[in-house]
């Protein structure tokens, strides 16, 4: 499958879902903007039939090839990134998988569960990006005692398979040319930012600084009835050349360590 129709296909789902990450697109263009992905995340847990060798294989047969690997002790996760080895406009594409063997019985238990309630012609397909929520209506006690030990976890058992969030390339953008900018902008239009360890992450001696709003809150249904839980959010990166001039291509895991807690459950 071309990769433009992969990004197109989960766009249309990822706003859908999400009408407050439509309206940050619609306002950026409103204002002149011309968007461009930096590149699109998605999770999943290590399980051999959902992990990230399972959902990078759609992109993988579109051109994608292997750039990097991250490790995220405090979160328990671990990540892989890819990119278009042609097209360098193409999205970069950022995989994480919880690391179940490090939770608890009651994680490690509730999300083999969760696997085996997939219908087995759905696991290890590539189409599993797509698919949302393959388990059935969740649960919400078992929702909030996953959040206890992983935010992460519980927004998975919710949510499911899609793009986690999409990521506006600041480096394209004319008049909102820097991170302070967009933020003051997003925040002058109701919008809250994700404000873990400061509302960007990173730095330019870095090569590459990070900002998101905070995940819009999704009325959801689960057993017990409806309740509103985190869904997806908007991240903003702009990227700067290192000594060779090219533009710093990869990520930077203790940033991506607070851009993770962008779904994490709050009070509005």
């Amino acid at each position: 499958m071309n990769y433009h129709t992969i990004f197109d296909k989960l766009w249309q789902v990822y706003t859908a879902q999400n009408p407050a990450v439509k309206k940050v697109y619609d306002l950026l263009s409103a204002e002149g903007e011309t968007i461009i992905n930096d590149h699109v995340a998605f999770r999943t847990f290590d399980h051999q039939q959902i992990n990230i060798k399972v959902l990078s294989e759609e992109f993988l047969q579109s051109g994608y090839i292997y750039k990097g690997d991250y490790h995220f002790p405090e979160k328990k996760l671990y990540a892989k990134h890819f990119e278009h080895k042609h097209d360098s406009l193409a999205p970069r594409v950022f995989i994480s998988q919880l690391v179940t063997s490090e939770f608890s019985p009651f994680v490690q238990k509730t999300l083999r569960d969760w696997t085996d309630a997939i219908p087995p012609g759905q696991r290890q397909s590539p189409g599993l990006i797509y698919s949302g929520r393959l388990s059935g209506l969740p649960s919400f006690e078992v929702c909030e005692k996953l959040r206890k030990e992983s935010e992460y976890a519980a927004w998975l058992y919710v949510n499911g398979f899609c793009a986690n969030h999409f990521t506006v390339s600041v480096n394209y953008l004319k008049k909102y040319d820097s991170l302070e900018k967009v933020n003051a902008f997003l925040k002058q239009n109701g919008f809250s930012m994700n404000d873990a360890g400061g509302e960007i992450q990173g730095s330019p001696g870095e090569l590459l600084e990070q900002s998101s709003i905070r995940a819009g809150m999704v009325r959801t249904q689960f057993l017990e009835g409806f309740y509103e839980v985190p869904g997806c959010y908007y991240e903003f990166a702009k990227r700067y050349p290192g000594k060779d001039g090219k533009l710093y291509s990869g990520f930077i895991a203790r940033s991506a360590d607070k851009i993770f807690q962008s779904t994490d459950f709050y009070k509005q």
